[in-house]
């Protein structure tokens, strides 16, 4: 069974909230990096330890949450191995997936529906990564 690494800053509470429950509901057990309430946080706080658990490989993959998802991207980005992708629609998610081997999905929360949040997490689990011409553009990220 798939264990998925997510967190969030108080922006993404209410979103990782509910894909927490609907993953669950798949049968994908996530490990919560928190935060755990809507009260304000500095967002490097969960993007910094969801990163580094799917560094260390603790977990496959990962999902971010904060306002613009533009924060924790950033951030999640900072540490070597990571490949996360900002995505606010179904095609970039698989994309992201397809082309780049990410492996954390960072959300918009303010600019996106749950309903979509959820479909664009469905894509990114659902797709697998490509390789091909892209591996080698992907082995050309790191620093």
């Amino acid at each position: 069974m798939m264990t998925l690494a997510i967190g969030g800053d108080h922006a993404g509470y209410e979103f990782k909230s509910a894909i927490i429950e609907y993953l669950n509901e798949k049968g994908i057990q996530t490990k919560d990096f928190g935060t755990y309430s809507a009260d304000s946080t500095d967002y490097p706080d969960f993007a910094h330890p969801v990163s580094l658990a799917v560094q260390n490989k603790e977990f496959p993959l990962g999902i971010l949450i904060c306002g613009s998802g533009n924060g924790v991207c950033m951030t999640a980005n900072k540490h070597q191995g990571i490949r996360a992708a900002l995505c606010w629609n179904v095609e970039l998610s698989e994309l992201a997936r397809k082309h780049n081997n990410a492996n954390i999905l960072c959300l918009p929360a303010r600019f996106i529906s749950i309903h979509l949040a959820r479909k664009i997490v469905d894509a990114f689990l659902a797709t697998n990564f490509e390789g091909g011409r892209h591996e080698r553009r992907v082995s050309k990220i790191g620093c």
